[in-house]
């Protein structure tokens, strides 16, 4: 399939991309179950409530083992008591399990959002950013003229080098590489613009 080229010469150009990564099958439910677990592993788990062993006080046995009529207890450190220990209370930080994901279900939630961008007609690819725009003015107005309001630039590196310093103060948008695209960023961002030596890696990481 073909797509249209974005160039500051006003020259029709068109490039031949992926139908396989570009137009293929949206797995809704794949996506959702992707993001959900991104953002649980992301949260951060502080709360942490003391076990049986981190209670301060004795621990001598309350009373005789046997005799008394009452149910057999050691410490007053037992979750039983008031004051005592939390059992399966949450831990920590560092004690919560990770969700994991397999590569598999990475790779096909992020040719499902890819498709979904292009169907709805919110993926461009631009031309390499060949010289380096020094000025934020300058990259505003290709937002203006290219009506960019909230987009995601995926980049190649020598195009990242030279838009890095005057995209960085513009508000609404993001920057990054192939290697570091992710589906939370094609969600969080309304338009996606790949340059064209960008848009032929990603072809090659999902060949």
């Amino acid at each position: 399939m073909k797509i249209n080229v974005l160039n500051n010469d006003g020259k029709d150009q068109s490039l031949e991309i992926s139908e396989k990564i570009f137009s293929n099958k949206v797995n809704l439910k794949l996506i959702a179950h992707v993001m959900y677990t991104n953002k649980a592993n992301a949260n951060l788990r502080l709360a942490k409530t003391k076990q049986k062993n981190e209670i301060k006080g004795s621990t001598a046995k309350i009373y005789a083992q046997k005799g008394t009529g009452n149910a057999r207890h050691a410490s007053r450190k037992a979750p039983i008591f008031v004051g005592g220990g939390v059992a399966h209370g949450p831990k920590g930080g560092g004690n919560y399990k990770i969700r994991k994901l397999n590569k598999k279900e990475r790779s096909i939630s992020l040719i499902s959002i890819l498709s979904k961008k292009n169907k709805d007609k919110h993926l461009y690819v631009i031309e390499d950013f060949k010289n380096q725009i020094k000025k934020t003015k300058d990259f505003n107005n290709l937002l203006k003229k290219f009506k960019f309001t909230n987009p995601l630039f995926v980049l190649d590196d020598m195009s990242k080098k030279n838009i890095n310093l005057c995209s960085r103060n513009i508000k609404g948008i993001k920057s990054t590489t192939c290697e570091h695209l992710n589906s939370y960023d094609l969600i969080k961002y309304k338009q996606t613009v790949f340059t064209i030596s960008s848009i032929k890696k990603i072809e090659e990481r999902f060949k």
